[in-house]
């Protein structure tokens, strides 16, 4: 166990120093090719911020993980997991969506186009063997077929990227809940002895720490802040809903059965998912279009009743936290099924109590006007 910390702890400095050295070099370039996000009625910012962070994210992540393995020699040899369909299968489809997202930041993309890319990468997971294949009692189901599992896996990949691009609207959310949500699978996995994935997964995390120190502390007129970009998130939200389906498939050829995965795997990512629920569901029951944006996500709506961009950033990493040990706890007296009722009751009553704190600051709770130029989310 001590040499597999070694390992872990290798990959995340390794690709944490990658980081620190790529970003400056990232954030100069921007500066010269005029690469930023530019401020409009919908975002937070007021001022030209680059917008190329992410794009540091897959090379020091793959770079910092084939260092590990490869000087560790031999010691991989004997490791659950080795090179299959789905361990390229993964590759092929991380390459597509990191090439998405940073054409669309270098040259824009479509809705549509990115819409598209998202559903190719999703697919060759299921081509390989690698999908959903059991809702451990979820709604009264467990054991599902192909036919079912394959788009449901689909579905939660392209979900789960959008799900973390929507919410990267204010510094440090999109890669702060990213990184509680790698945190739980570094744990999960290293306790199945999955090491690989492990060392994966801990050399993201270690490439987030340099962007979140600029994303957050950055000084915009000394020119050290830097937003992730599609690049970043895209590749963030791919990794994450990859990780769920990894984790959540039964296969007695690389774990034991797990009843608690696909609870501990929800739980992981409930706050951006359920931002993105309640975003769309609220869309349509005022008739406005659900791919249309508006300052309507939770992180929005904690600003509007009072909070400034960090005391939300605190909050929600806070109400990430509290989820989890409430479901922890909640799995010991009741169903998944209860537990999944229960977030959804503590989320109504969470966005209850913002909602009266806005209507006393005199404030909108709903804003569902937004200017034609900032129409994209």
């Amino acid at each position: 166990m001590t040499q597999q910390l070694i390992y872990i702890i290798s990959a995340f400095l390794l690709s944490a120093l990658c980081g620190f050295v790529m970003m400056p070099i990232i954030m100069n370039f921007c500066k010269r090719k005029g690469l930023y996000d530019l401020p409009d009625s919908r975002k937070i910012h007021h001022n030209a911020i680059p917008r190329l962070g992410g794009l540091c994210f897959m090379p020091s992540m793959l770079l910092a993980s084939l260092v590990v393995v490869v000087t560790s020699g031999s010691n991989f040899m004997t490791d659950k997991i080795a090179i299959s369909p789905w361990t390229l299968s993964f590759v092929c489809s991380l390459l597509i969506i990191y090439g998405t997202g940073l054409v669309d930041d270098l040259v824009g993309l479509g809705a549509k186009t990115k819409f598209a890319a998202q559903i190719l990468a999703a697919v060759l997971l299921p081509l390989s063997g690698l999908y959903i294949n059991n809702l451990y009692g979820f709604c009264g189901l467990h054991e599902i077929p192909f036919s079912v599992g394959a788009p449901l896996t689909v579905f939660i990949i392209v979900f789960t990227c959008n799900a973390i691009n929507l919410i990267d609207g204010i510094d440090g959310l999109s890669a702060g809940l990213s990184l509680f949500a790698l945190t739980g699978f570094l744990v999960c996995f290293l306790r199945e002895g999955m090491l690989v994935y492990s060392i994966l997964i801990a050399a993201l995390m270690g490439v987030l720490v340099p962007f979140l120190y600029y994303n957050i502390w950055g000084r915009v007129e000394k020119g050290h802040k830097v937003f992730m970009g599609d690049s970043g998130s895209l590749t963030l939200g791919y990794i994450l809903g990859f990780l769920f389906v990894k984790f959540t498939m039964d296969n007695p050829n690389v774990a034991p059965f797990r009843l608690h995965s696909m609870m501990i795997a929800y739980t992981l990512l409930l706050v951006p998912v359920f931002d993105v629920v309640r975003v769309s569901l609220v869309r349509l029951r005022h008739g406005v279009p659900i791919f249309q944006a508006d300052k309507n996500h939770i992180h929005h709506k904690l600003m509007r009743a009072g909070l400034t961009q960090h005391q939300s950033l605190i909050v929600l990493l806070a109400l990430a936290l509290a989820f989890t040990l409430c479901n922890l706890c909640l799995w010991c007296l009741c169903s998944f099924s209860v537990i999944i009722v229960s977030d959804i009751v503590l989320w109504i009553a969470f966005h209850l109590l913002v909602n009266r704190a806005i209507v006393n600051r005199g404030q909108q709770v709903f804003l569902p006007n937004i200017k034609k130029e900032a129409q994209h989310d």
